[in-house]
């Protein structure tokens, strides 16, 4: 009988992923050979997925580095017949490599692209989301709750990165703010009535909250 260990369950869940196209591959290399955090191919299907499910035409993601994830919402809105999804980050070459990669794919009248702080300009949105998409430094996780809560639709996708934090939330003597930042988001959507919450334990961690 083969051992189950948490690499062996990513390795396989990634091992699930449909063949992927060029341009998403060389991202994926980007992020291993610079060591930058991203979803990952498991997570950004499982993106993709949600947002086909329900048929999202509009989403807005809080951090968004150089849009791989956006890549996998725009592939979704594509087959959804169109709509925009709103890439959000501070850095002005990020949003410029993202750019790039949207154009590439086929997919950049799709999105949106803000150099600013992303809870702030989510809250300056006149419309609601079907899907907010949350991966900001996780010390401002539990403060951006609110903003999030009243910018979705009912009925709407809350997706939320890093709720595992590689296994720092279960040290109890690390209390540095990012990872009190995910404990006291993860108590304050669960406590919450208005949301139907799972933790789905693929690469780390990734909330799904449903908006009642």
């Amino acid at each position: 009988m083969g051992e189950l260990t948490y690499q062996t369950a990513q390795d396989y869940l990634t091992s699930l992923v449909p063949p992927r196209e060029q341009v998403l591959l060389e991202m994926e290399s980007y992020a291993e050979k610079h060591d930058f955090p991203i979803i990952g191919p498991a997570c950004g299907y499982y993106c993709y997925h949600l947002a086909r499910m329900i048929g999202a035409k509009s989403i807005f993601e809080l951090g968004s580095g150089y849009g791989y994830s956006t890549a996998w919402f725009a592939k979704a809105l594509q087959e959804n017949g169109g709509g925009v999804v709103h890439h959000t980050v501070w850095d002005e070459e990020l949003s410029k490599m993202a750019s790039s990669y949207m154009l590439r794919l086929g997919c950049i009248d799709l999105v949106q692209f803000h150099v600013a702080e992303a809870v702030e300009t989510l809250g300056k949105q006149s419309s609601l989301f079907d899907i907010i998409f949350n991966d900001i430094d996780k010390e401002a996780y539990p403060e951006s709750l609110g903003p999030i809560k009243e910018k979705l639709r009912s009925g709407g996708l809350l997706i939320i990165d890093n709720m595992l934090w590689s296994g720092r939330i279960f040290d109890e003597k690390d209390v540095s703010p990012a990872t009190e930042g995910v404990r006291e988001f993860t108590r304050r959507i669960t406590a919450d009535k208005d949301w139907i919450v799972s933790l789905a334990p693929m690469r780390d961690g990734m909330i799904i909250a449903y908006k009642k």
